[in-house]
């Protein structure tokens, strides 16, 4: 058995990049980029009019003369001539701003009476409600660097240099195995001795809210060969698998010895912490195979603590991006030495909040925890206040 410590560590050592590769900038959302991107485009690609209203040579106005609407320019449209001396064009938001004018003014300070156009705006100057060509970015220059997030922002700011397409690290395939003769799908009615299986359901949410899509999601009877097949059939087409249930040492657990049948190299088998001792960790091929307590609880704290990280890597998001705090206990607890123990709990202003019902079974206070609580393998007692470390879940 190994500690937390070394388990991340053997995960890490064997986690590697996904190959990047070309996507629909539709479907890039939580990517990383995988290149330095640089505009193809000045953008504004031509002096643009921030709002509407009238564009004008400045040097024409004297602060109180009138001066000729000639036409008007629609966003889309464009006007071909030169604006001449004393002339002025009605003007709409994201309109090019024609040859000649250099100042915009906003519809509200003038007045037009039968073509002549009267300026009532004392504070205005040379150049206003112009956005000026490539102001936005230049062409040529570096536009965001690879190992940038694909935001909704950023979405938007490749789409306005003319991208469609984006490299980035692309989401793993992860299947979802759960196992257990016990298990019955929601909807359907328990007979005696069943129970609902949830660990694909939590599973699911939180891969979704990863950002993870790519998914196949399975249950299967405590039977060594129906276990087998599934995973047989399952690995060589996915970037991770997760197995719940069945990889404990129960004369019913068959998950571990399926593993072997299948060719998966396994990395370590049981780790020094509460809950989910018996976690399993293989790889096969550039598979990474985790196998999880069937305990609804044990499984999200070991995805969490274990598998996010993982994902996050083959991704593309760097290490120094994961998010750790360090804050005070509300409450003292007692724990036994020897096991590192992860705990649900809360965030409050300045403190962390312990929640009740911490056992592996208990999935209620999950409900409300928004982070997890590490306490250190061999220290046993921790007092009100004490500093520990904390994980957030999002």
């Amino acid at each position: 058995m190994i500690s937390v410590v070394e388990a991340k560590k053997l995960i890490d050592d064997n986690t590697k990049l996904l190959q990047s590769e070309m996507v629909q900038l539709y479907e890039a959302t939580g990517c990383i980029l995988a290149q330095d991107i640089f505009s193809p485009m000045d953008t504004p690609p031509f002096n643009q009019s921030a709002m509407d209203g009238f564009a004008f040579r400045f040097q024409d106005w004297d602060g109180k003369n009138k001066l000729k609407v000639i036409g008007e320019i629609q966003a889309g449209n464009y006007f071909s001539g030169m604006l001449k001396k004393g002339e002025a064009i009605r003007i709409f938001t994201g309109a090019p701003v024609p040859d000649g004018a250099d100042t915009v003014v906003m519809q509200e300070k003038v007045s037009v009476v039968e073509k002549q156009l009267f300026i009532n705006d004392s504070q205005l100057k040379k150049g206003a409600n112009i956005r000026l060509k490539g102001s936005h970015t230049g062409k040529g220059n570096l536009a965001m660097k690879s190992g940038s997030k694909i935001t909704p922002g950023a979405a938007g700011f490749l789409s306005g240099m003319g991208f469609s397409e984006v490299k980035v690290f692309p989401f793993p395939w992860v299947c979802i195995i759960t196992t257990g003769k016990e298990l019955m799908q929601p909807g359907n009615k328990l007979e005696n001795g069943q129970v609902y299986e949830c660990n694909s359901y939590s599973l699911n949410a939180a891969l979704s809210e990863l950002g993870i899509k790519r998914k196949k999601i399975f249950s299967v009877d405590d039977n060594e060969n129906k276990i087998t097949v599934l995973i047989r059939k399952n690995l060589p087409d996915c970037d991770v698998m997760i197995v719940t249930g069945g990889v404990s040492v129960g004369d019913y657990d068959f998950v571990n010895k399926a593993f072997e049948n299948c060719g998966v190299k396994t990395i370590f088998h049981k780790v020094k912490q509460k809950p989910g001792k018996p976690v399993f960790f293989g790889t096969y091929r550039n598979t990474l195979v985790f196998g999880l307590p069937g305990n609804p609880a044990a499984v999200l704290s070991c995805y969490y603590e274990y598998i996010v990280p993982a994902l996050r890597k083959m991704i593309g998001f760097e290490k120094g991006m994961e998010t750790k705090y360090k804050l005070p206990l509300s409450s003292s607890f007692i724990k036994k030495g020897g096991l590192t123990y992860f705990l649900k709990g809360k965030i409050s202003v300045n403190e962390v909040i312990p929640l009740q019902q911490q056992e592996s079974y208990q999935m209620n206070s999950f409900v409300f925890a928004d982070c997890i609580i590490e306490l250190e393998e061999n220290k046993t007692d921790y007092h009100k206040g004490e500093i520990v470390e904390v994980h957030p879940l999002n």
